[in-house]
């Protein structure tokens, strides 16, 4: 049962304080709060720390403790993000209580005769899901791999086994890598959070898939989305709420170009966080919001900044010290700095830290952050403002020659699989996967080959498509790819084959498939 030791971390003179202490080995904060109590179980482990193959396991692990819970009339549910899991629920103290007992007792001995059913309803929940904007830049920024597989679907809801399943629970979902919060000043009666040790996980170091920043890429829904890693800090915050003001007030009121028009800060890991913007944009609006956007950066950075500007976001930030049971509604925050390793400070620490902003340290914050953009613009590039198209192909190349295989379609496009790579070979560029660097294989029944590299790039290779791609051609690839990047699909459907296009039309889809069968992957 609950074993507790009490310190406490003081909040500024005025606000409550956050009590910290400890239940079963795992470490809790408490703040009071009126009306029902919320608490959060927060594990340091997310999708950024799995790999492509085993996209989803934590997803898995997360839907599985939660099942038996079933239909309750209890507010709970959970959620697994780049860096975190969070298991949460607001009730009564006894409900909360019952809440969280159940899905320790399940992160101990998962449902593992749910795992086929919950394999499905994740892909179905994948299905439906929205695409949100910016859904492609994490894998550009950082490749198949760590903060980049947000991007991407859950590969491993095809193979994961029980085996693999209850492994990542035993070593991830342990009382030395969670954090509790409760809103309450003390820990409710009958607690038994009962997990196996383990150690604490800091989050994955980041990767880069790009050479040169500030970039950008062209696609996405006829918005701009951007973003940016800077140094976490409180002139970093007031500068996001800055820029946002500065889009909206250019991009919708002035310029009547957008609907949404908006920029938010949110912490990565220890010390860094990524600032994100985007705005809307109707196609015949398109050009007028990609300049808008642009030239709000650059005032930025130009240190064109009124200090209206900055006490305009400064008053609104501090207005969260208005708001009731201000304490509680930080926990779930404090939590996460806890897991993190990022120090937490006092409200009268950061008040003082707003106070002591100024206009050059904004323009400090706005240069950081154009050094490191990523920008996603409709249409035609934007190399006049100083940003660099991202990669589109490979600067590796083979180092062992190979089978060479022309496209069915365009004989200018050549699939060679080498003992060492495949790589893809067409009049613009290339792409090379080399087999020690491959994030994925999607192996199908039929013949293809799905392969993904770190870096991000993908080539599709499938028999129906490429001359002499026979079944000893793809088993050197099979034999090639590390065992732990294989995922084994189900049959495809007939219809999902890719087949060549009629003579007649084969010059018209040859520049529509190339972006199905190779260079990044669209997530």
């Amino acid at each position: 049962m609950s074993q507790m030791s009490p310190t406490s971390q003081g909040h500024g003179p005025t606000t409550p304080p956050v009590r910290r202490t400890e239940v079963d080995g795992i470490r809790t904060v408490l703040a009071a709060a009126s009306g029902p109590v919320t608490a959060g179980l927060l594990f340091r482990v997310g999708v950024a720390d799995e790999t492509l193959a085993t996209t989803g396991i934590t997803h898995l692990v997360e839907h599985l403790a939660l099942h038996r819970h079933g239909l309750s009339d209890l507010h709970y549910n959970g959620a697994t993000g780049a860096t975190y899991t969070l298991f949460h629920a607001t009730g009564t103290p006894q409900e909360v209580v019952t809440y969280l007992n159940g899905v320790c007792e399940a992160l101990r001995d998962l449902p593992m005769e749910r795992l086929e059913t919950e394999r499905e309803i994740l892909r179905t929940e994948a299905a439906g899901r929205s695409r949100r904007p910016g859904r492609q830049l994490p894998l550009w920024r950082y490749g198949a791999q760590g903060y980049g597989l947000s991007s991407y679907e859950e590969n491993g809801t095809w193979h994961l086994t029980a085996d693999a399943v209850r492994d990542w629970a035993r070593t991830r979902f342990t009382r030395d890598n969670a954090v509790l919060w409760i809103t309450a000043d003390t820990v409710p009666e009958g607690l038994d959070l009962t997990l196996p040790a383990g150690v604490p996980h800091p989050p994955p170091a980041p990767t880069s898939a790009l050479p040169v920043t500030p970039a950008y890429l062209t696609g996405g829904n006829g918005g701009v989305v951007m973003d940016g890693i800077v140094r976490r800090s409180t002139a970093a915050s007031v500068f996001a709420e800055v820029l946002s003001r500065a889009l909206f007030t250019d991009l919708r009121q002035k310029g009547g170009y957008s609907y949404t028009a908006d920029a938010d800060y949110t912490p990565r890991d220890r010390d860094f966080a990524a600032v994100t913007a985007f705005a809307d944009a109707l196609p015949s609006k398109q050009d007028a919001v990609v300049g808008g956007f642009v030239d709000v950066l650059a005032r930025l950075r130009a240190g064109s900044i009124q200090q209206a500007e900055l006490d305009s976001a400064r008053a609104k930030i501090l207005k969260q010290y208005d708001l009731p049971d201000v304490a509680a509604a930080q926990l779930p925050s404090y939590a996460l700095n806890l897991l993190t390793g990022h120090p937490s400070i006092t409200d009268e620490v950061h008040r003082a830290e707003l106070a002591a902003v100024t206009l050059d340290d904004l323009r400090e914050v706005a240069r950081e952050l154009h050094s490191t953009t990523l920008l996603q613009v409709p249409g035609r590039g934007v190399e006049w403002a100083g940003f660099t198209a991202a990669p589109r192909w490979s600067t590796d190349t083979p180092t062992a020659p190979g089978s060479r295989h022309p496209s069915r379609e365009d004989g200018s496009q050549v699939l060679t699989v080498a003992p060492d790579a495949v790589s893809l070979t067409t009049p613009a560029g290339q792409v090379v996967i080399r087999y020690a660097d491959c994030a994925a294989l999607l192996v199908h029944p039929d013949g293809g080959r799905h392969l993904t590299g770190l870096d991000g790039f993908l080539i599709q290779v499938e028999p129906t498509l490429y001359k002499g791609l026979t079944p000893d051609r793809t088993a050197v690839i099979d034999s090639a790819v590390p065992s732990a990047a294989v995922v084994r699909m189900p049959p495809r459907d007939p219809e999902d084959i890719p087949r060549p296009e009629r003579r007649g039309r084969v010059r018209h889809t040859a520049s529509v498939r190339l972006g199905k069968l190779f260079g990044r992957r669209r997530g």
